[in-house]
């Protein structure tokens, strides 16, 4: 089982991997105000859009195979 701390860090590794972004770092005082289930939320919502960011971009990538 993981901490809210692990929770809070994993979401900051999740939004600090886009290339080209700038450093998020979340303020721990908001632990107070969610709930493991919330983080875990997060993470999975997070999950999500970089699977379907991934997906875009390998479509995108085809489109330009197929043109040869």
């Amino acid at each position: 089982m993981q901490t809210k701390e692990q929770l809070l860090d994993d979401i900051e590794k999740l939004l600090n991997s886009y290339e080209d972004s700038s450093i998020t770092t979340i303020n721990p005082d908001i632990l107070k105000f969610m709930d493991e289930e919330s983080l875990k939320g997060i993470i999975s919502s997070l999950l999500d859009q970089k699977e379907k960011t991934l997906e875009t971009n390998a479509e995108w990538i085809e489109q330009f195979k197929s043109e040869k």
